[in-house]
């Protein structure tokens, strides 16, 4: 089945690196763009992170072409006005004012080609703080989202780069919203997303309850829930999650599980009775549950509506049986190794974005896409000797 290409025809041009950025640029490759990464000489330096920054790369450059430029010599710069001035969209996620000194700022650009959409993925939205430099780490720490994670007194970030993410996704949001608009103005326009800003919306829940009670929110391991089963628990090897979420879930939890004498209390039978009576009613729960397996706890749960789940690991995920039906698509990573990584998580039209996918070498693009933009091949060659253009 074809994959769907919504937004072919567009030519976005990327600045970018790490992880906010290339997720802007990724999403839109996702979905049919032209995506062309402009990189430094010997390429961006996110491909040699280790650790937890090993990933970060292939997971979110896929389906991107590649043009390594010095944007510090004489010429690099000149190039990359010139991929701006035919280009739909621009994404960058450099420091405050980078760009502009490098005469590639939204004012300069924007007077080049007045229907660019300038998207910049930045640490804080105008205000007091927006000079500061912000990491997905700041702004979780910053924004309460590291507060509500870890338990009382042990803030702790989330278990995933979250708010860069989500900070691109937004970045998306908003270059959609100008394509949109330039359809009927015909004129680009700036877009900025940003990690603290994003990260406000993500705690926003927790802000409205303190609006709403008054009384503040708990960091997620002490919260109290709004159910009385919402947990995690303990089989005989693995453990699950377990919740009961309407009065007619536990009805049904209390059949599956043989639970007569709590479904025979009447005074448990609406949801915020449970929760006041959790310390009652958790206990019988937990040693039911401890005596089975995982599997024999899934297979009873399996089919019925109630909320499970087996507690996975990201690399438990290769092999899962949903993703399998289009979740993962086929990666050459630019080692030459190959694996799957998560696609775009949309269906369109019952079409799954994604295919086969080949992340490119630094600079395995260059020459294509300098002679497309009208380059003869005597200047192409005079900025690959110069240096100033690189390509594999």
């Amino acid at each position: 089945m074809t994959a769907p290409t919504p937004l072919a025809g567009i030519r976005v041009i990327e600045f970018t690196h790490m992880v906010m950025g290339p997720t802007v640029g990724h999403i839109l490759a996702g979905l049919g763009a032209e995506v062309i990464r402009v990189e430094p000489i010997g390429g961006d330096a996110t491909r040699r992170l280790l650790g937890s920054g090993a990933g970060y790369f292939s997971m979110y450059n896929r389906g991107k072409q590649s043009v390594c430029l010095d944007l510090k010599s004489p010429e690099g710069p000149a190039v990359a006005k010139d991929l701006a001035a035919g280009a739909d969209v621009l994404v960058e996620n450099f420091r405050p004012g980078a760009l502009d000194r490098l005469g590639l700022g939204w004012g300069a650009l924007s007077a080049i080609n007045p229907r660019l959409i300038y998207c910049s993925e930045k640490g804080f939205l105008p205000g007091p703080y927006e000079e500061r430099t912000a990491l997905d780490e700041v702004a979780q720490m910053m924004g309460g989202l590291a507060y509500m994670t870890g338990p009382p007194g042990r803030p702790l970030r989330a278990g995933a780069s979250v708010v860069d993410v989500t900070g691109g996704m937004f970045g998306v949001i908003g270059v959609l919203a100008a394509i949109e608009e330039r359809h009927r103005t015909g004129k680009g326009q700036k877009v900025v997303a940003s990690l603290f800003e994003t990260t406000i919306y993500l705690v926003g829940q927790h802000m409205a309850q303190f609006a709403v009670t008054g009384k503040a929110a708990a960091p997620m391991p002490a919260r109290i829930s709004a159910w009385a089963i919402y947990d995690v628990f303990e089989t005989r090897d693995e453990p699950v999650f377990i919740g009961v979420v309407t009065d007619a879930l536990w009805k049904k939890f209390c059949e599956l599980f043989a639970l007569d004498d709590l479904w025979a209390d009447e005074s448990l039978r609406a949801n915020n009775q449970r929760v006041l009576a959790r310390d009652r009613i958790l206990p019988q729960i937990r040693e039911i549950v401890g005596a089975m397996t995982r599997d024999e706890v899934v297979a009873k749960l399996e089919g019925t509506g109630l909320p499970f789940a087996p507690i996975g690991k990201p690399e438990d995920m290769f092999d899962d049986p949903q993703l399998a039906h289009g979740g993962l698509e086929p990666v050459t990573l630019d080692t030459g190794a190959q694996t799957y990584l998560p696609t775009i998580p949309l269906e369109m039209d019952g079409k799954r974005p994604g295919g086969d996918v080949t992340l490119p070498l630094p600079g395995a693009d260059s020459r294509v896409v300098l002679t497309a933009l009208g380059y003869p091949a005597d200047k192409i060659d005079a900025l690959l000797a110069s240096g100033a253009v690189q390509s594999t």
